[in-house]
Order: C-alpha cells, then sequence, then structure tokens
C-alpha cells in the first residue's frame, strides 16, 4: 500500500519513502512544560499518535520521538510565582501531562528526550551560527538567528 502525505515544503501530497526500508522516523516538538496540559497538546499528541498507530497497522517499525522543553523563560517564571524550582515544576508538569495522554489512550513516544538533557549540544550548535555568521550575540547576551542570512527562512510557514 503507497502511502501519501502531505509535504509542507512543496504544498503537495507525496509517497512516504523512509530512509531505511519498512522503518519510520518521526520527530515532534512537544510540550514547553510550565504548566497543565491543553487541548492544543492534547490535539498534537493525537495527531502523531494516530499516524504511528496506523503506520505499525501497516507492518512499518516506528520510531516516534517527541521531546519535552523543560528550559524555558515560562518555566523560570512559573517557579518564582510558584516558589519553587523550575526543575521541580518542570518534572510535575511533565508527569502531569504523561498522565493526561495516558488518559486519552495515547502511547508515549518511544523516546522522550528533554531539552536539559542536551544543552552542551545546543551551546554547540549556537556557537557554530556565530562562527558562520548566522546569529549574533546581543549586548545582553542573548542570541538572535540572523534571518536574512538565510534565504530559505520561513519557506515550511510559506512566509518571507
Amino acid at each position: 500500500m503507497m502511502i501519501k502525505l502531505y509535504n509542507t515544503l512543496t504544498g503537495n501530497k507525496e509517497a512516504l519513502t523512509p530512509l531505511e526500508e519498512g522503518h519510520v522516523r518521526i520527530y515532534a516538538c512537544g510540550v514547553t512544560v510550565y504548566d497543565t496540559s491543553h487541548v492544543g497538546h492534547a490535539m498534537q499528541a493525537l495527531v502523531f499518535d494516530l499516524l504511528v498507530r496506523f503506520l505499525c497497522h501497516l507492518d512499518y517499525r516506528v520510531t516516534y520521538v517527541r521531546n519535552f522543553t523543560d528550559v524555558d523563560d515560562k518555566i523560570i517564571a512559573k517557579a518564582d510565582e510558584l516558589s519553587i524550582s523550575p526543575r521541580k515544576l518542570a518534572m510535575s508538569v511533565m508527569d502531569s501531562c504523561r498522565n493526561d495522554f495516558a488518559r486519552l489512550g495515547l502511547r508515549p513516544a518511544t523516546h522522550e528526550p528533554c531539552v536539559s538533557q542536551n544543552i552542551a549540544e545546543i551551546i554547540a550548535m549556537i556557537e557554530q551560527l556565530i562562527a558562520g555568521g548566522f546569529a549574533y550575540a546581543s549586548e545582553r547576551g542573548n542570541v538572535y538567528f540572523r534571518v536574512k542570512k538565510f534565504p530559505d527562512y520561513g519557506r515550511l510557514s510559506n512566509r518571507t
């Protein structure tokens, strides 16, 4: 059976052609864990859960990765408001999110990495962007992407 999926980049339905025969790898951005789950989180998780189940039904091996953003200004602000550590808040919300998804009958992802587990890699990538002129640091230490330096920026969203 040929499966066609909508390709946001081309705007067309295209045949699914896994990089490895019989094995589909899916990465989806997950929840930023500063507050309880909402319907948008459930919708994203439901769509990918259905896709994974369908692919498994067709005998594909599926590796599904959905991250948790557990380092963010919103987490720090909410933790300050609650007088708890950002880590404690993030862990609590991750547990709550997993419970909410389970109550909806959704399966967990194959892997659920957290941003906090990849800080060194993120810093290295940012350093490469700065070195290549694709990003710059402000006087306050924030780093910004140079949108005009990357001509295809916004292509997936059809925005210039």
